[in-house]
């Protein structure tokens, strides 16, 4: 097993971090605050191939596999995870859309999203199902042979208002996971409406909102694949996902120890470094040896996905359950090692604070994690 990156991944992972420490970094604080979306920084990055990362060359994407995404997400991620987070949204509907769009689809829908003159969001989760994602309640009636009628409301999210396309899973059929297909409403369509930004902890750089259909009509030519299935889709989608939003952690988790490591050796106490006191040494130590089990987790779990290997959906679980949580615990040891100007915004590490948070919830919270893990553990017992 070879654990060295190839010279294409160093180029792209490089790549990715100068576009990082140029355009996002020195922004990203002023964007937490002042809840901006950032178009014209993330058309940088598509132009530099990052929002069609897994999309074909023959559809006009870049062709790289998962590992290499999560490459280019821990680069992103290390200076603003929030932004890094929307580009894996808009990423992972490129994807379903070449993947499981028409030769039509991909001509209307992929030019702009692979340029981000359009903006994408995903729309699945609803006031009342949010882990239950198999009871979702909006729903497509058909018109004839050529419209859709969407009823219904999506919530949490990214991208409300601002996107211009919502691919959305809507119930055609019957209430179970084979009544759900997959549709594209486009912004402007008639019944498409959106709730207020959400004030939030952090992802701030993204807007949050419900989105709300009302007799919202689309076409038929809109839809995603055949009728019922869309819940195979968003499943597919998931364990991409899953591993999309560990890498933004290990990216978060990277900037917070590099951080913490750079002041340990400056600030001095009691006539000494920090970094000279063995309980704060261990404490470096353990935050270093947890990033880097996330790490090789998160890398393998993407090579079982583009290989796929049976047990993908669990490894991605695990990778996700586990980054999520140990990223998030070594950005909180940063701070605490930071004392109390890790609290304050100028150091930046309470903003990877508070956008790791929401990394546990997403993509299945890591409660629904350890459930998928233990299914499939149980069926191959």
């Amino acid at each position: 097993m070879d654990f060295a990156l190839s010279e294409d991944q160093r180029a792209f992972q490089q790549t990715a971090r100068d576009f990082a420490r140029e355009r996002l970094l020195p922004n990203a604080g002023r964007w937490d605050e002042e809840r901006h979306f950032p178009a014209e920084e993330l058309r940088v990055a598509a132009s530099l191939g990052f929002a069609g990362i897994y999309v074909p060359e023959e559809h006009g994407g870049s062709g790289l596999s998962r590992l290499d995404a999560a490459l280019i997400f821990e680069e992103l991620a290390a200076a603003d995870p929030s932004t890094a987070a929307f580009l894996t949204i808009h990423n992972m509907v490129a994807g379903m859309i070449a993947r499981f769009g028409d030769d039509s689809q991909r001509e209307r829908f992929l030019p702009d999203i692979l340029t981000a003159k359009s903006f994408v969001s995903y729309c699945l989760t609803e006031p009342g199902s949010g882990s239950d994602a198999a009871a979702l309640k909006t729903r497509a009636q058909a018109f004839g042979n050529a419209h859709y009628r969407l009823n219904g409301a999506k919530a949490f999210i990214s991208g409300g208002g601002i996107a211009d396309l919502y691919v959305t899973m809507v119930r055609t059929g019957d209430d179970t996971a084979r009544g759900i297909s997959c549709v594209v409403v486009e912004k402007g369509t008639p019944g498409l409406t959106f709730g207020k930004p959400e004030r939030k902890m952090g992802w701030n750089s993204q807007p949050t909102s419900t989105v709300e259909f009302a007799d919202c009509d689309i076409p038929v030519a809109n839809r995603i694949g055949a009728e019922g299935e869309g819940f195979r889709f968003a499943m597919m989608g998931l364990d991409g996902g899953r591993i999309n939003i560990a890498a933004c952690s290990l990216g978060g988790a990277q900037a917070c120890l590099d951080l913490a490591r750079a002041y340990v050796q400056e600030r001095r106490a009691f006539g000494r470094r920090l970094a000279d006191f063995q309980a704060l040494q261990f404490k470096l130590a353990d935050m270093a040896t947890e990033l880097e089990a996330a790490r090789l987790m998160v890398h393998r779990a993407a090579v079982a996905l583009d290989n796929g290997e049976p047990d993908a959906t669990m490894r991605c679980a695990m990778a996700k359950r586990f980054a999520t949580d140990a990223c998030s615990h070594i950005c909180d040891e940063a701070l605490q090692l930071h004392g109390g100007y890790g609290y304050i915004k100028d150091t930046q590490i309470e903003r990877y604070v508070r956008d790791l948070r929401v990394h546990r919830i997403l993509e299945g919270t890591n409660e629904i994690m350890r459930v998928i893990i233990a299914r499939k553990l149980l069926e191959a017992a």
